[in-house]
Parts: structure tokens; C-alpha cells; sequence
């Protein structure tokens, strides 16, 4: 008798079991035990004092400092930048678990998805038969030999050509596949006249693959210089995110693991003479501007995370650089510094660097592609050899303006701009080091610009003193109350009693949406299980694994439970009724105050006054039953 196949639940149910929360976050946190639990420094934000603490008997970990938490799937989702059907895909193949034929419980979901991979693909090679085969596509052949891509590249990449008819495409695949599914897919959409069109038409068609190398989208580059957008990418999709994939990565992986870097550049086309010539870890953003999940997908394959940024060096490509410096930084907030100085000096020997950032600035600013065309591939991967560290290019770029006969207030504006970039410097010899080298560089008195960034330091400290007494001022009375109740559900041991909560707050009228919403997802749960905090808890992980909001609401309410943790039966229903009446109370004194502000604003003698008054007597002999 064949073995009955798992379903997608207890697929989870298993891979959950099995999964240690502090093998998988060790793997990518320092973690020091203390107490019960475990510390150290949050992998998602930038802290020196630890506050990320993990707690093994509960499966949870939660982040004090920035707020992230959840359990191990959700650490796994948010390190590695993965969907929550990714990460069990993934793990389900670490623990040799067979994954259900209707992979994700919704069959439907399943077919439709294939149906739109299967639509893209058979699209891409439409587009490059057209590209090869129409009269039509012969100014997308001129363009494109301009820029040097031969044919052997545009076989490699699929490039392609979109006709310049509104519906070819429909017509195309009309009998295969329904207009819904060419919606899904992003090829079609409808114009402001409600007419259905092709998305692409009269483009270059360049296919978008993810990490597997399936086709996942498009970026259509315009041919005619009266084409508005210069280019159009597909919108995203059940297959494509834009802000979680990037441009060559199927190419680039296994350089980038070889080679443990990874260069990043502007356009498709810069990646393509790249790729095209050699260097192979090159990649590109889709039509966006870097984000804190692709460099978390970056860092899957480079260990040392290295990353060379390779934008214009106009002023343009200066912003992109800084915007993109600033995510990267976010993205390894936590993880330790960014590495800014080359030399070897004995005292920096155990630094440990989270991520080494460098600029490729070739010296008549051309961008990679134009350079690779013109003076090879070889001439530029000079370049990525001597490519300065972030700190060094952004010095350059402000001291490249400094003439000898800058006078003193000159020389002050140019030394406004250089301190926020030195005071970065965590390692005291290094920073004294760049000092030493900038009041040379300029000519300045070094004393003075030491005095300079210490009073700044000064400034700074105080500010984000009197920042954090305001932004540690503690939620207001209905939110907690609103929180302890929804908390009392996942406190486990003999003191939850989840019917009795229910019944209690059946009728508590709940303020805040997202509390609404998880009170409402503990509703359906707990007609199903039977007064199972862990299955309660882990079911609202599953049902909000998309959510990194809620998730994190969830694992401070398990934080808040703690608190009640050992009252007796009579205390414990103390709590949940105090908590009800200060909700109440809450709710009562708002309406009080709206309706005042609604009576000074009527007329004495108006009917609706009289009305307005009455209401506020009654709101007032609700307020006399609590005791005020």
C-alpha cells in the first residue's frame, strides 16, 4: 500500500519540529548566554550593545533595539531575503521531506503560476524570433550593433524585438492562454479607454531570469529617440519582485562564490558587454534603485560580501553611489564595521568587517559599458583592481574641489562636508590617520580639526539624547490594555484558559488595525484547537508569515505574557477585567471629548445640541461606574 503523501501543513508542522532556532541564528549572529536566554548584536540593525535576544524554550527572538522578531522561518526569511514558500522550499530539501504535489495547498495558485512561467518563456523566444526573423525589427538590429551586442550575445541573452502592433502578442497566444494569464504576466494592460493592449511594442526586449534562470519579466528598451519611457519594465508579479531580484544574477552566482565579489552596475546593457566579455559577476537592479533585499541576496554568494559599485561618475551616478552605499549599510547594520582603510596596521589585525565597499570610477567617467566597448575588458578589470574603498572616493570626490587659493571660508565649507565622513570612522588610529591626511591635503591645522570633530560629537550626542526621551515614551493606556488582553492567549501553561478569553472580550470593541486583525486570526483558531497555546502561536506564524509587521507584533505579545506568567485563577481574572474596563474607559473619555468639541461648535437652541447634551450625561454617568 503506497504511503500517504504529507500535506503542505504537515510538511511545515515537520520542518518546524525540526529546526533548532539557535543552530540557525548562530549561524549568522554571535550569540552569549544569559540566563534563560541568549544575546547579541541584531543582524538588521546597526547597535554596539547587544539587544537581540533569542529564547530557545519559545522558539522566538526579538530584536530591543529595532523591534524585528519572530521564529526561525521568519529569521530565515528576513537574512536571506526570502519568501515565506521559499524558505520551506528550501528547508523541506535540507531535511529530505517530500513537499505535497499542490505544493503551497492551493492547487489553483500552483497551476496559474506555471501557466505564467510557461507564457514568458514561450514570449521570450517570440520576441527573438522577431528580432531575427522581421523586416520591421531592423532599426532594434542597428541599436543594438551600435552598442557592440553581436549575435552570438543576443543568442546567449534571447534579446528580442516587440512589434509595434497593439495586440500581436494577443493574437499570438490567444489559443494557449487567457487574457487573465497574460495579465498575471504582466504583457497586456488596459488603457485609460478600457481597450486591452500589448505592454511592449516596438521595443527591445530584454528578458529579466531569476536566480534558476527561468524568465521572469522583461526590460524593453525604446528604439525611436520619441519613445517615452526610454525603458519599461514589467511590473511586478506572482513571479517577479523587482526590489528582490537582480538583473544577471543567474549568470553571476557562481563567479560571485568564485570570486566572493560582485560588481554592480546601472543598465541591463552594462551587464550584458560585462557578462558578454568576461566578467562575469556583474549585475544590475531592475529598473529601481538598489534596496536592503538585494543586497541580502548578494550576500548569499559572496562570504566576504564584497561589492564594487560601477555607476556613472556624473552627477547622477555620485547619488546613485551614496544611495546605494546607504542601503548596503542598512542591510549589514549589526554585522560589524564596513571596512574602510587598506593598510595593515597591527592594532586593526582582529578587526572583523561586516562588508567592503568599493567604487569603480574610470578616469574619463564613462560607464562600464562604453568603456568595456572601448578600451576592453581587460583595461577595466584594471580598474576594479584599483578600485579605492568607499571612504577614500567620497574624500576624493570632495577634495578634487579644493584649490590652493581657498580662502579661510572656503576652506571651512569644504571641511563641513568632510567631517561627517570621518567621524564614521570607528578605529581611533585610523580616523587620527585620515585626519593627519585631510589638514595636509588642504592645508589646515590638524589640532583644529580634531577640536572641530569633537565638538560636533558633542552636538550629536545631545541630540540623539533628547531624541530617544521622546521616542521612549511609553504607548498609550489603550493601546497596552489592548495588547495585555491579545497576550493573555499566547501565555501557555495552566493559567491560559483561551475560552474564557474569548467569551470575555467577545464584545470588547478593539481600536488599533493590526490588533483587530490578529484578535480577529486568534477567533478562527481557537475554534480549532483545543486551548494549545503553541499550536495557537505557531498558526498565527504561519498565517502572517508574509507580514513582517504582525510577526512582530505576535512576538511581543508572547514578550508581554511573560508577565502574567504564575497568577492564580482569581488574579488572572482580575487582570482580563481591568484591562477590558481601561479599554472601555479609554473608548468612553475619546467619545466624551469628540462630543464636547461637537457641542461647542452648535448653536444652544438647536435641536441637535440638546441631543449632543445628552449624550455627553451619559457619557459622564459612564465614567462615574469606574470610580472617577
Amino acid at each position: 500500500m503506497a504511503e500517504t503523501q504529507k500535506t503542505y501543513s504537515e510538511v511545515i508542522d515537520e520542518i518546524r519540529s525540526r529546526l533548532d532556532i539557535l543552530d540557525v541564528i548562530q549561524s549568522k549572529v554571535v550569540l552569549k548566554k544569559k540566563g534563560a536566554n541568549y544575546w547579541g548584536c541584531c543582524p538588521f540593525h546597526n547597535e554596539k550593545t547587544p539587544s537581540f535576544c533569542v529564547n530557545p524554550q519559545k522558539g522566538i527572538f526579538k530584536c530591543f533595539g529595532c523591534g524585528e522578531g519572530g521564529d526561525a522561518i521568519s529569521f530565515l526569511m528576513k537574512i536571506n531575503n526570502q519568501s515565506f514558500p521559499d524558505v520551506i522550499k528550501d528547508l523541506a530539501q535540507q531535511f529530505n521531506i517530500e513537499l505535497p504535489h499542490t505544493y503551497g495547498n492551493n492547487k489553483q495558485y500552483a497551476e496559474e503560476k506555471q501557466q505564467v512561467k510557461d507564457l514568458l518563456n514561450k514570449s521570450c523566444e517570440y520576441y527573438y524570433e522577431n528580432l531575427l526573423s522581421l523586416p520591421e525589427a531592423k532599426p532594434a538590429l542597428e541599436y543594438l550593433e551600435k552598442r557592440g551586442i553581436t549575435r552570438e550575445i543576443i543568442d546567449e541573452y534571447k534579446l528580442g524585438y516587440s512589434m509595434k502592433g497593439y495586440t500581436d502578442l494577443q493574437s499570438k497566444f490567444k489559443s494557449e492562454y487567457t487574457p487573465a494569464v497574460m495579465e498575471k504576466a504582466g504583457l497586456i494592460v488596459k488603457t485609460e479607454k478600457g481597450d486591452i493592449v500589448d505592454r511592449f511594442r516596438h521595443r527591445i526586449m530584454i528578458p529579466i531570469r531569476d536566480e534558476a534562470g527561468f524568465v521572469i519579466a522583461f526590460g524593453a528598451r525604446a528604439i525611436d529617440s520619441n519613445q517615452n519611457p526610454k525603458y519599461l519594465n514589467s511590473p511586478d508579479t506572482i513571479l517577479y519582485n523587482k526590489s528582490r531580484i537582480l538583473y544577471g544574477i543567474n549568470v553571476a552566482k557562481e563567479k560571485m562564490i568564485q570570486d566572493d565579489y560582485v560588481v554592480i552596475m546601472e543598465g541591463y546593457f552594462d551587464v550584458i558587454s560585462a557578462q558578454a566579455a568576461g566578467l562575469k559577476n556583474a549585475v544590475a537592479s531592475c529598473g529601481t534603485a538598489l534596496t536592503v533585499d538585494h543586497v541580502r541576496l548578494i550576500a548569499k554568494y559572496s562570504k566576504s560580501r564584497k561589492i564594487y559599485l560601477a555607476f556613472d561618475t556624473d552627477s547622477a551616478g555620485l547619488k546613485a553611489t551614496q544611495r546605494s552605499t546607504d542601503v548596503i549599510k542598512e542591510a549589514f547594520a549589526g554585522l560589524g564595521n564596513l571596512k574602510i582603510y587598506d593598510r595593515s596596521y597591527s592594532s586593526l589585525n582582529d578587526d572583523k568587517y561586516t562588508c567592503e565597499i568599493r567604487v569603480i570610477a574610470p578616469f574619463d567617467s564613462k560607464d562600464p559599458d562604453e568603456y568595456i566597448r572601448e578600451y576592453g575588458i581587460e583595461e577595466y578589470k584594471k580598474y576594479i583592481k584599483k578600485a579605492p574603498l568607499l571612504l577614500d572616493f567620497e574624500l576624493d570626490q570632495v577634495l578634487k574641489d579644493y584649490k590652493s587659493d581657498f580662502s579661510p571660508t572656503d576652506k571651512l565649507a569644504l571641511v563641513k562636508k568632510i567631517m561627517p565622513l570621518i567621524e564614521e570612522i570607528p578605529n581611533n588610529i585610523v580616523q587620527n590617520e585620515y585626519i593627519k591626511l585631510v589638514s595636509e591635503r588642504i592645508n589646515i591645522d590638524e589640532r583644529a580639526l580634531i577640536r572641530e570633530i569633537n565638538r560636533s560629537k558633542v552636538v550629536q550626542n545631545t541630540i540623539d539624547k533628547d531624541y530617544t526621551g521622546i521616542v521612549t515614551k511609553s504607548s498609550n493606556i489603550s493601546e497596552k490594555a489592548q495588547k495585555n488582553l491579545l497576550s493573555l492567549f499566547l501565555l501557555g501553561g495552566m493559567n491560559t484558559d483561551i475560552r474564557y478569553l474569548s467569551e470575555s472580550i467577545k464584545n470588547v470593541k478593539f481600536i488599533d488595525k493590526n490588533l483587530i486583525i490578529i484578535k480577529e486570526a486568534i477567533d478562527k483558531i481557537s475554534c480549532q484547537i483545543n486551548n494549545d497555546v503553541d499550536q495557537l502561536i505557531q498558526s498565527l506564524y504561519l498565517q502572517f508569515a508574509e507580514d513582517n509587521e504582525l510577526k512582530d507584533i505576535i512576538t511581543d505579545l508572547i514578550y508581554i505574557a511573560d508577565s502574567f506568567r504564575g497568577l492564580s485563577e482569581k488574579d488572572y481574572k482580575a487582570v482580563v477585567q481591568e484591562n477590558i474596563e481601561r479599554l472601555q474607559k479609554y473608548q468612553n473619555d475619546c467619545e466624551k471629548k469628540e462630543l464636547s468639541s461637537k457641542y461647542k461648535n452648535l448653536d444652544d437652541e438647536d435641536v441637535e445640541a440638546i441631543k449632543v447634551q445628552m449624550q455627553i450625561r451619559e457619557k459622564i454617568r459612564n465614567k462615574q461606574k469606574f470610580g472617577e
